[in-house]
């Protein structure tokens, strides 16, 4: 099992409490990385970001954020390099950027899913492995190029 790494804002704190409880009762090693508590003034890239440092510094393991969009939270995540992010909107969505693109952070919107859907979409994020195949390999490496050029 991959160690998880979890952060929210205010407006995914609630949700983010549940999912972490829930995370660690199925054996997970989960590192909450805050908000510690519910302050409607942070700022959801204080969060994000040890997030995605710490998934870039431990490729094994996975991160999961969450916010009131996803988004907000995504683009942050993506500015780390070995990061590759995605808001997760739906189960086929979650499935595909796992098996095609090697997602290793996820992103949820706190104002739009459950309980019971944020569960599930950390269930298949996690669940879920590379497919492994050529052309998504191939295609990993050409991003790989481009955060190597534009790190440079």
């Amino acid at each position: 099992m991959p160690k998880v790494f979890i952060g929210a804002d205010h407006r995914g704190y609630a949700l983010k409490e549940r999912l972490k409880a829930y995370l660690g009762n199925k054996g997970f090693v989960v590192e909450d990385q805050g908000a510690f508590e519910e302050d409607p003034s942070d700022d959801y890239p204080d969060f994000a970001l040890p997030v995605a440092r710490a998934v870039a510094s431990d490729l094994d393991s996975r991160g999961i954020l969450l916010c009131g969009s996803g988004m907000g939270m995504d683009v942050v995540a993506n500015k780390v390099r070995g990061v590759r992010a995605t808001v997760g909107y739906s189960p086929e969505s979650v499935i595909h950027a796992r098996k095609h693109d090697d997602i290793n952070v996820i992103t949820l919107a706190a104002d739009v899913e459950n309980a019971a859907d944020v569960e599930r979409l950390a269930d298949l994020f996690l669940a879920t492995s590379f497919s492994g195949e050529e052309r998504h390999v191939r295609r990993l490496k050409k991003i790989t190029a481009i955060e190597d050029d534009a790190c440079s």
